[in-house]
C-alpha cells in the first residue's frame, strides 16, 4: 500500500530543472541567452575556418567605407604619362645588360600575372590595408571571448580548489592560503595584471609561454581567482560541520570524496556565476591590454586591437572600425552580464 501511493505521488523536479523553469519565464534571459548563443556558434565557426578565414586579406580599397554609406570620392586626381614616340637608344656602350633586356621582356610576357579586383564598399566597411571590417570583427570574437571563457575557466579551477582546502582543512593550510590571498589583493589589480604582462611578454621570461594569447590567459587566471576563492572557502565553512558530511565521514567517505562529491555540488551554483562574472571581466581586461600593446601578437586580430587601429583611422573620418568593434563588443558583454543576472536568480530562488 505504501508502495503504491509513493508511486502515485508525483516526482519532485531536481535544483536544475527548477532553475531552467525559473529562467525560461524571464524574457530577458532568453533574448541575452540566445545573443550569447549566437556569438558561441560564430566563435565555434572561426575557429574551425569556416567564417571570417581571409581576414588578412586586402579584398577593398583602403578605408573603403560600408554598403548603406556608399562610395566615397576622395577628390584625388589621377594622370597618365604618354610615352615617347621612336626607337630606343641603344645604350649597349655604356649598359653591358642592355642586349639582354628584350630577352627578359620575352620571357616575362609569359607569366601571367593575376590581378585581383578589389571593392570600393564592403558589409561593413574596410581597414586603412583594405581589409574586410566585418571578418576583423568575428575574428576578434572569436580571440576575445575564447581569451575570456579560457582565462575564466583556469581561474574558477584555482580559485574553487584553493578555497575547497582553505576552507574545508583550516588550520595552518588555511592560514598559508589566506596570506597568498591577501599578497595578491593588496595589490591593485590594474596594476598587477600590466606588471604580470610586463614580465611574461617582455621581459625574462617573454617567449617562454608559446602564443601570445595564451600569456594572456595565464596573467588574466593568475589575477583573477581571489574573488572565487574567497566565496568558496566561505561556503567550505558553513558546509563542512553540517549533518550530510557528517554522515559521508561516518561511512568512510575520504576528505577528497567530502570536498567535491559531496560539498562541491552543493555550491555549484556560486560557482558557475562567479564563472559567469569573471567571463565578462576578462573580456574587458584582453581588450585594455590588447589597446595598450600588451594583449595578443601583432599577427592576430581581438576587439582590442580593432579599438586601437581605429583610434588613428577616427582622426581621418573614418569611424566603421570603431563601430563594428564597440557594437559586437557591447552587444555581447550585455547579454552575457543580463543572462548572469538571470542565472543568479534562477539559481537562488531567495534574491527575488
Amino acid at each position: 500500500m505504501t508502495t503504491a501511493i509513493l508511486q502515485a505521488l508525483p516526482k519532485s523536479p531536481g535544483v536544475w530543472v527548477q532553475a531552467w523553469t525559473r529562467l525560461k519565464h524571464d524574457r530577458v534571459a532568453m533574448v541575452s541567452l540566445s545573443i550569447t548563443t549566437f556569438f558561441i556558434v560564430l566563435v565555434l565557426l572561426a575557429q574551425l575556418g569556416l567564417v571570417a578565414k581571409g581576414w588578412q586579406k586586402e579584398v577593398g580599397t583602403p578605408f573603403a567605407p560600408p554598403h548603406f554609406v556608399g562610395k566615397i570620392e576622395d577628390g584625388s586626381q589621377s594622370a597618365v604619362i604618354d610615352s615617347i614616340a621612336g626607337a630606343n637608344v641603344d645604350i649597349s656602350d655604356v649598359d653591358p645588360l642592355a642586349p639582354r633586356y628584350q630577352e627578359w621582356a620575352e620571357r616575362a610576357s609569359k607569366f601571367k600575372t593575376i590581378t585581383t579586383e578589389k571593392s570600393d564598399t564592403l558589409p561593413f566597411g574596410g581597414d586603412q590595408l583594405g581589409r574586410d571590417v566585418l571578418s576583423k570583427v568575428i575574428k576578434g570574437a572569436q580571440v576575445s571571448i575564447t581569451v575570456g571563457l579560457a582565462a575564466a575557466l583556469m581561474a574558477t579551477l584555482i580559485g574553487t580548489i584553493l578555497g575547497a582546502i582553505g576552507g574545508y582543512f583550516g588550520g595552518k593550510a588555511g592560514d598559508f592560503l589566506e596570506w597568498v590571498y591577501n599578497v595578491f589583493t593588496a595589490i591593485p589589480y590594474i596594476l598587477l595584471v600590466f606588471a604580470l604582462a610586463a614580465v611574461l611578454k617582455s621581459g625574462p621570461l617573454a617567449g617562454t609561454l608559446g602564443s601570445g594569447v595564451w600569456t594572456v590567459v595565464i596573467i588574466l587566471s593568475l589575477v583573477g581567482w581571489t574573488g572565487i576563492y574567497r566565496l568558496v572557502r566561505a561556503e567550505y565553512m558553513k558546509h563542512r560541520s553540517r549533518e550530510y558530511v557528517r554522515a559521508a565521514e561516518a561511512i568512510g567517505a575520504s576528505h577528497a570524496s567530502r570536498m567535491f562529491t559531496h560539498i562541491l555540488p552543493n555550491i555549484s551554483h556560486v560557482v558557475l556565476v562567479q564563472l559567469s562574472l569573471h567571463v565578462v571581466g576578462f573580456i574587458k581586461a584582453e581588450v585594455i591590454l590588447s589597446f595598450l600593446g600588451l594583449g595578443v601578437p601583432i599577427d592576430m586580430v581581438s576587439w582590442g586591437t580593432m579599438l586601437s587601429e581605429a583610434q588613428t583611422e577616427l582622426v581621418l573620418g573614418k569611424w566603421w572600425q570603431l563601430v563594428a568593434a564597440t557594437a559586437f563588443m557591447a552587444a555581447f558583454v550585455t547579454a552575457f552580464a543580463l543572462l548572469t543576472d538571470a542565472l543568479r536568480d534562477a539559481l537562488d530562488p531567495k534574491l527575488r
